[in-house]
């Protein structure tokens, strides 16, 4: 009988391990297939076009050429290869001077009429309309060829302006930067200090004093990270913005103090764990050949945990990555290439967390954001490969 129960749970654990192996396998799959089908979207908004005169020589833009010229950067056809005329961009709120708002679906009937109509008068127009209000059946109106999104738009784009019309803009070169500069320099900032502790609580602290701080270090790691942003933003805001006379305290810098602090107790932990692994053996021949107590910290326990103090690192910086809350509120969110450590930058997993709920499914936005998602997958994946080779590194060597 008791043969058969240790079978039973046998193969209950095997069956959950291959659930959870499938569901964490399609989870990915679901993953990269939303994102990647960003690349098959168009750059203009779906259900709408672009329409010219027909004598316009001008027959596709870019992405930038259409997002310029109704922001009326590009202001003339010479600039786009056409011929040298002022550009007359249209939107389709214009109608509603045409049409009293109420009449609309009364004349619905007359609109694509009326449209077709405006664009022969004007050789020098550019018209963004819903295609269901095409101007139909008229040799003076041409509809303008549009590709897709390209990977050079996302990934080399200086710009997210995800509901930008006609042409949402997902450059998500901020969003990297932004994520990188605050990531590192919270671990520039956190990994001394961590280092410090760690040595203090294995070489140095009595044993008291340790029973008590390794716990209250690790109470640390447990606080839900709104809390730490809730301190940061009634806190560390102020104290940046009047300290350094900045206009605005959400920065970059104050984003990257808060998740300092986050980190700590994983680097804390990691680091005194490796260090008091180091053999017995190795401190009493060091202090035996003469050697003080601080020659011994810095030449011998110090080296011999290096991969240790390296996979805390590590695992700080991927505990940096992927905070959200805390950094949501207080690096002030906007997606703007950084330039200095004291503006405000957005990062990948506050934007995921601030635009995907009000985000129709399947729109080329909401494709967008699991594309970033996919990156931040991409990112923690390689952060745990790096951390578990470092770990099997230390392991062996303490064999």
């Amino acid at each position: 009988m008791k043969r058969i129960v240790e079978r039973i749970i046998e193969s209950l654990f095997t069956v959950s391990g291959a659930i959870s192996s499938i569901v964490i396998v399609l989870i990915i799959v679901f993953l990269f297939k939303e994102g990647f089908g960003l690349f098959s979207s168009p750059t203009v908004e779906k259900g709408y076009s672009l329409y010219i005169n027909s004598r316009n020589q001008v027959s596709e833009l870019n992405t930038f050429d259409i997002t310029h010229i109704f922001d009326e950067k590009i202001t003339n056809w010479s600039e786009c290869g056409g011929a040298d005329m002022l550009i007359k961009p249209f939107r389709f709120d214009e109608i509603f001077e045409l049409f009293p708002e109420d009449d609309l679906e009364h004349n619905r009937e007359l609109i694509p009429i009326r449209l077709s109509e405006i664009i022969a008068a004007n050789p020098n127009i550019i018209a963004f309309l819903p295609q269901r209000f095409a101007p139909q059946n008229s040799e003076e109106v041409k509809e303008l060829s549009i590709r897709n999104i390209s990977i050079s738009d996302f990934f080399g784009g200086k710009e997210w302006m995800p509901t930008s019309k006609p042409t949402p803009l997902f450059g998500v070169l901020p969003l990297i930067l932004g994520t990188l500069l605050v990531s590192i320099l919270a671990i520039l900032i956190a990994l001394p200090l961590g280092l410090g502790v760690a040595i203090y609580l294995s070489e140095l602290a009595s044993e008291r004093m340790r029973k008590f701080m390794k716990p209250t270090i690790e109470l640390l790691a447990g606080i839900p990270s709104v809390v730490y942003g809730f301190f940061g933003l009634v806190i560390l805001v102020p104290i940046v913005q009047k300290g350094l006379n900045l206009s605005v305290g959400e920065t970059a810098f104050t984003g990257s103090l808060i998740l300092a602090i986050m980190a700590l107790p994983t680097i804390i932990t990691v680091a005194e764990d490796a260090m008091r692994n180091t053999p017995r053996t190795m401190r009493e021949a060091s202090l035996a050949l003469g050697a003080t107590n601080w020659q011994t910290i810095y030449r011998v326990i110090i080296p011999y945990s290096a991969s240790g103090i390296s996979a805390a690192a590590v695992l700080g910086i991927g505990r940096a990555i992927g905070e959200t809350m805390a950094v949501l509120m207080v690096t002030g969110n906007a997606a703007v290439m950084p330039t200095s450590l004291f503006q405000s930058v957005r990062t990948i997993p506050a934007t995921i967390a601030a635009e995907l709920g009000e985000t129709p499914a399947g729109s080329s936005h909401y494709q967008a954001l699991f594309l970033l998602g996919c990156i931040l997958f991409i990112i923690t994946m390689i952060i745990s490969i790096t951390a578990e080779v470092i770990s099997k590194k230390q392991h062996n060597k303490g064999l």
